[in-house]
């Protein structure tokens, strides 16, 4: 089991994301477009810097559902490897079989 600590961090990292996609995806579409003029593009890198730093979504680490452990991670279920390997011991992920050889 992960730290809460980092847990919770990480938590509050996807919340500043959600919270500041609209206004950090417009600057940045305002920044990056070179039909407008120079000096509007600088203004809204100025203010995209002044965002918070954790609001970025590259900030967020991809966590384990069940255990918080950011290694070994499988996106389309959400999950560590060792959680993975676990719950489908148990029979309790649907189309996953055991594999032995």
């Amino acid at each position: 089991m992960a730290k809460k600590s980092a847990i919770e961090n990480n938590l509050r990292k996807q919340r500043l994301v959600k919270k500041f996609a609209a206004r950090r995806k417009r600057l940045l579409d305002v920044a990056n477009d070179q039909a407008r003029p120079m000096e509007e593009r600088f203004e809204a890198r100025i203010r995209l810097a002044a965002l918070p730093r954790n609001g970025a979504i590259i900030r967020v680490r991809n966590r384990c559902e069940v255990t918080g452990r950011p290694r070994g991670f499988y996106r389309k279920v959400r999950m560590s490897r060792i959680a993975l390997r676990e719950l489908g011991n148990q029979g309790l992920i649907p189309g996953l079989v055991k594999s032995s050889w």
